[in-house]
């Protein structure tokens, strides 16, 4: 099942630009992926099924999802997404919801992942700040709130009309 919705922004922080050295080309791959995860902290790469993932505090946020030989077979006569998948973690069934309903094509789900709070990315189809977006948003489903609550005072937009920002910086 595939979305076909434009991408309006899903991300509960969509205004949060986090700097990076990720050229904006149209295609992702997952080279593109570990250098995305690399720009936010405590993250620990590491192995799951024998595909990369990327956790903090011992929770999965992103990893590198192949369809098994059961995926391929619930999707029929209908050909899988090609090329490399990205699962990531939302923050719950609602916002899955939510997200499948605002994302491009590119953000899908399978029966596989019925009623877990992840959905997949076709890295060969997404552009990059859709998938900065889905990996930032996964990353703070999953990290503890404080280095959450941090990361997000960090990676804030100044306001320049704001005393106090202006006193902080």
């Amino acid at each position: 099942m595939a979305n076909s919705l434009p991408v309006t922004g899903t991300s509960p922080y969509p205004h949060l630009v986090v700097p990076g050295t990720v050229s904006l080309s149209t295609m992702a791959t997952i080279e593109d992926v570990a250098r995305l995860v690399a720009e936010l902290p405590d993250v620990m790469t590491g192995e799951r099924y024998g595909n990369r993932t990327w956790s903090v505090a011992g929770k999965a946020f992103a990893w590198d999802r192949p369809f098994s030989k059961a995926d391929v077979r619930r999707f029929g006569s209908t050909t899988p997404p090609e090329g490399p998948i990205l699962a990531v973690r939302v923050a719950d069934l609602a916002e899955k919801e939510a997200v499948l309903a605002t994302s491009s094509q590119a953000v899908f789900t399978i029966p596989h992942f019925d009623g877990y709070a992840a959905v997949l990315i076709q890295l060969n189809s997404v552009k990059l700040p859709e998938l900065r977006e889905a990996i930032v948003d996964a990353w703070l489903a999953c990290a503890p709130s404080p280095l959450a609550a941090a990361f997000l005072q960090h990676a804030r937009p100044r306001d320049p009309g704001n005393d106090a920002d202006a006193a902080s910086h």
